[in-house]
């Protein structure tokens, strides 16, 4: 039963797997105990006319279905008998939009993709490509000479060697963050010059740009000024409460108010029927 179980897998494979238009299905095994096998769907990158790509034409290989336990340095492995492999990129998903790629840090590393992802696998010549989008035959990605590490014993060596290496040279830390920051600094006073000269100067069609940067800095507020705003709030708040410490006298002060208008009122309602009868007309 064993042995018809095998040859049926070993069938299966090399008669390989129905797989989307457009794609090629290469089959794979985990080790060679492995009977049944997963499949890898490949085609070449390709963009649209006139749109950049990072990834170089007719040399990149693009494949989906690559399971967790395959690394970049599998895809490298198992793909070189095609051809010299000059890079390898696994992603979540497919770039939609070319960007340019930030260099990797040897101290940063970004968290690792969980459940299935993507590859790009750029070969030095573009007949490596065509060989990997002709492969029938089973590829092995744990070998004796080349064991992948998987399971609970192997995932904690494994993360007992990540955190062994994750402690840094702080030498080498210091490097690199002063690099980048000179990068980043660079990239900053760039992006201020050009926004100073496109500043006041009409585009082609007479249009002037305007930005919400204003001719005055505004400069941080110190610890000191922040006190100082807080204790200004603090006595208003203060001198408020005690103007309306009572209801009462609050009511009280609103009801002499309103008869000193009226008594107001009154007085100039008097005044002005003294007025009135003043420019009455006597001829004798």
């Amino acid at each position: 039963m064993v042995a018809r179980r095998k040859k049926r897998a070993a069938r299966d494979c090399e008669a390989g797997f129905p797989s989307p238009p457009g794609y090629s299905a290469i089959p794979i095994k985990f080790s060679e105990k492995q009977h049944t096998c997963h499949y890898l769907y490949v085609r070449e990158h390709r963009v649209r006319e006139g749109t950049k790509s990072s990834w170089p034409q007719r040399r990149t290989l693009f494949i989906l279905n690559v399971p967790p336990y395959c690394t970049e340095e599998c895809l490298s492995r198992v793909l070189s008998p095609c051809g010299a492999v000059q890079a390898v990129e696994l992603q979540e998903k497919p770039d939609l939009a070319e960007s340019p790629k930030q260099p990797e840090s040897k101290f940063f590393h970004p968290q690792p993709i969980p459940g299935f992802q993507v590859a790009y696998v750029v070969f030095q010549k573009p007949g490596g490509m065509a060989a990997a989008l002709a492969l029938k035959h089973p590829l092995l990605v744990s070998t004796a000479s080349h064991p992948v590490k998987t399971g609970i014993r192997s995932q904690y060596r494994e993360w007992i060697s990540n955190y062994t290496d994750a402690v840094p040279d702080p030498e080498a830390l210091r490097v690199e963050v002063d690099t980048f920051m000179e990068a980043y600094d660079k990239k900053i006073a760039e992006e201020e010059a050009k926004a100073e000269e496109e500043e006041g100067v009409p585009d082609e069609e007479g249009w002037v740009k305007v930005t919400r940067r204003g001719r005055r800095p505004v400069l941080p507020r110190t610890e000191a000024a922040s006190l100082r705003v807080l204790e200004r709030e603090r006595r208003k708040r203060a001198r408020k409460e005690l103007l309306n410490f009572y209801a009462w006298q609050h009511r009280e002060t609103k009801m002499e108010h309103l008869a000193q208008l009226r008594k107001k009122f009154e007085e100039d309602k008097q005044r002005i029927e003294l007025m009135r009868a003043q420019r009455k007309f006597r001829p004798y």
